[in-house]
């Protein structure tokens, strides 16, 4: 009969210090891991079980969506959608690249070291996703087509390149200097969220009252409290500081954001709640194929004052209902159900 023989843990006084963790005492694996002992320690708890499954399960949750909205969508002909999809991606890519690298850290010490790059690197290309999808659809009226506009997405994708050369560079500071290594590592994800959200904090802050019945609004708030909530227990250590050994299976990890397993859910809920979203209508049209450009929406698009607009990226899909203040045409008949419009969790 097969029988596998799960890994030894060990306790953090038997383990080299690049592996420690604040306040984790036990629960790590063994710092010379064969890829096989990675893969078995899915399946025990580990200190690092935990992250690694809440990347996993969110990664196969956003990767049905990224499917379900390609599968009706003509994306050679659609053009409007190709920022969405964009995003998609990226929100696809980073929380796997994460639990691969949690799953594959204790290799070796080197090995540790590429997979947070790794990490580092989705996260970033994740924030440029989001810019580039805000850029398209998220920009208020009055930004559009100034200069702020024209720089916001090649700023973007230097803010990504600066962000994810800081974030490896801190990683030789974690012994030596760990309170430079956590301020660095800290300003390398802060700024291009700062950048990158600057249209949405417009919105909400600036002039909110444009947009108060708007249902995008209130996903990008849950976004931003979501966001808010997993940056503080990354810099606070909390609870594990306060009771060391007490937290052993709810391990930090190494990335602003998603830092220990349940920051780990709570930034795949931000990201869920994250999306396109258009400060000018309630109801939007993001995956029009079945028309094309140069058909019938197009040309109700480009009657609408506020200009196309999507809602959020990940939810149900279901049949595009016009906003009563621009009511689609008539004419477009059976073409209308072919439309789709996605709504997170509604």
């Amino acid at each position: 009969m097969l029988s596998l023989k799960l890994p030894r843990l060990f306790t953090i006084d038997q383990m080299p210090q690049v592996f420690h963790e604040q306040g984790i005492l036990f629960g790590y694996r063994h710092p010379q891991s064969s890829a096989t002992a990675c893969v078995l320690s899915l399946f025990q708890m580990t200190n690092e079980t935990l992250n690694i499954w809440t990347h996993l399960l969110p990664f196969w949750f956003f990767v049905w969506r990224f499917v379900t909205a390609l599968s009706v969508t003509d994306i050679q002909r659609d053009s409007y959608s190709w920022p969405l999809f964009v995003y998609m991606g990226t929100s696809c890519v980073y929380p796997f690249a994460s639990s691969c690298a949690h799953t594959f850290s204790s290799m070796s010490r080197n090995a540790r070291h590429i997979c947070y790059f790794l990490d580092y690197g989705a996260v970033n290309l994740f924030s440029l996703g989001s810019a580039i999808a805000y850029s398209a659809y998220s920009i208020p009226d009055v930004m559009v087509h100034t200069a702020f506009h024209d720089c916001y997405v090649p700023l973007a994708v230097l803010n990504t390149i600066l962000s994810t050369g800081l974030s490896c560079y801190s990683r030789f500071l974690e012994v030596q200097k760990p309170g430079l290594c956590k301020m660095l590592r800290v300003l390398a994800f802060a700024y291009p969220y700062t950048w990158d959200s600057l249209p949405i904090f417009y919105r909400l802050f600036l002039h909110p009252g444009e947009s108060a019945q708007n249902e995008a609004i209130l996903s990008h708030q849950k976004h931003m409290a979501m966001t808010i909530l997993a940056s503080f227990f990354y810099s606070a250590h909390l609870p594990e500081r306060l009771a060391p050994g007490r937290f052993d299976y709810i391990d930090i990890e190494d990335s602003p954001g998603e830092e220990r397993d349940r920051q780990s859910a709570v930034g795949s809920e931000a990201t869920r709640w994250q999306g396109p979203c258009s400060g000018g209508e309630s109801v939007c049209l993001v995956q029009v194929g079945a028309v094309g450009p140069g058909g019938l929406v197009e040309q109700w698009f480009s009657s609408l004052a506020p200009g196309p607009s999507v809602s959020p990226s990940f939810g149900n899909v279901r049949i595009l209902r016009p906003h009563p203040r621009h009511p689609a045409p008539e004419a477009w008949g059976p073409a209308l159900t072919k439309a789709v419009w996605l709504s997170m969790g509604n």
